[in-house]
């Protein structure tokens, strides 16, 4: 087995701040998701938590799915003990359409209909999932694709605050119009025979098999892994994530994998 080089050394000052910013280039930093089943409803609305994967283990994000939502509604805090959507802690969300097979993120900003004058406190769309629905439902491996901001020359991401539902990312990408947009792939993983089974090298860093491990890789560079999650105990994951994704988006995408609807498994 390869070992799991360590995390390196991540400070986080403001956590804030650095949940929403974009992984250093050339550094993967590399995050652990806990799922807590416990109690009464924790069975059909886990908690997730999001911790960097080194020694502090230092807390990120907590996210869990919202009661009474007609579809998957996820509410992102960098709070533990505090997911409400009208808490301080709020810092983002994963909405589902129906099918539960498109996903949408938002920073915490308002919606479009509280607009101010000048749009600034608009929410922004941090990303988007698709996962192809398998029609038949044979359990072969899942398609994903995501959709993320482009960035600017400085290494920031552009701001996308859609000012309805006409303009976000999802229908940017279905019409082709990609200017300051990103599309992002799972990596397809290889048929091994010798396991009977779909293989990706996540070097050490997952081993247990699951149809939730995934790699998100750029088009024109597949060996460049802007993010991977995989299994590594019945409700430990390991995350990480390379720039030019920041940890809200990257636990969104991995919040949204659990949300396994008949059409994506």
């Amino acid at each position: 087995k390869e070992e799991r080089p360590p995390s390196p050394v991540i400070e986080v000052d403001n956590l804030e701040e650095f949940v929403l910013q974009p992984a250093p280039q050339g550094v993967t930093i590399k995050c652990r998701v806990t799922r807590d089943k416990k109690g009464m409803d924790r069975g059909l609305y886990p908690t997730y938590y999001l911790h960097l994967d080194n020694d502090k283990k230092v807390f990120l994000l907590a996210g869990r799915k919202r009661k009474k939502s007609k579809t998957s509604n996820y509410l992102i805090s960098i709070d533990p003990t505090d997911l409400s959507r009208g808490g301080e802690n709020f810092i983002g969300k994963l909405r589902s359409n129906l099918m539960g097979t498109r996903f949408t993120v938002f920073d915490n900003g308002a919606n479009p209909d509280r607009a101010n004058a000048d749009w600034s406190n608009v929410r922004q769309e941090l990303s988007a999932v698709v996962y192809e629905t398998n029609v038949l439902g044979f359990k072969g491996p899942r398609k994903m694709t995501v959709i993320i901001p482009g960035m600017n020359a400085d290494g920031e991401r552009v701001p996308i605050r859609p000012r309805n539902d006409n303009d976000g990312l999802l229908m940017r990408w279905q019409n082709r119009n990609m200017d300051n947009v990103i599309e992002l792939h799972n990596k397809a993983p290889v048929w091994n025979d010798e396991t009977q089974s779909y293989v990706l090298n996540f070097h050490g860093r997952v081993t247990h098999a699951s149809v939730k491990n995934f790699q998100i890789v750029h088009g024109s560079d597949p060996d460049y892994i802007v993010m991977q999650f995989g299994r590594v105990a019945d409700d430990a994951f390991t995350m990480d994530y390379n720039y030019p994704l920041c940890a809200v988006q990257a636990f969104a995408i991995a919040l949204s994998s659990f949300d396994g609807k008949l059409a994506c498994e």
